[in-house]
């Protein structure tokens, strides 16, 4: 069965900005997309998205949640 597609946050307040999961990704599936108040938010192409959780792993709101 094939991994979902990572949810790097369902809320912007789940959201640090801090660009760690655009960094890390090996297929620089991720882009920073600004919203209407000029914050930037990663966003996933799902079509170059391989399902490694790279980006998950490194969020430091995620880990925090982890321990």
């Amino acid at each position: 069965m094939e991994r979902e597609i990572p949810i790097l946050y369902k809320r912007k307040e789940e959201c640090c900005g801090c660009t760690a999961c655009y960094a890390i990704c090996p297929k620089e599936a991720i882009s920073m997309v600004e919203d209407e108040e000029g914050f930037e938010y990663p966003q996933i192409d799902e079509s170059k998205c391989v399902r490694c959780y790279q980006c998950i792993k490194v969020c430091p709101i995620k880990a925090e949640r982890t321990q």
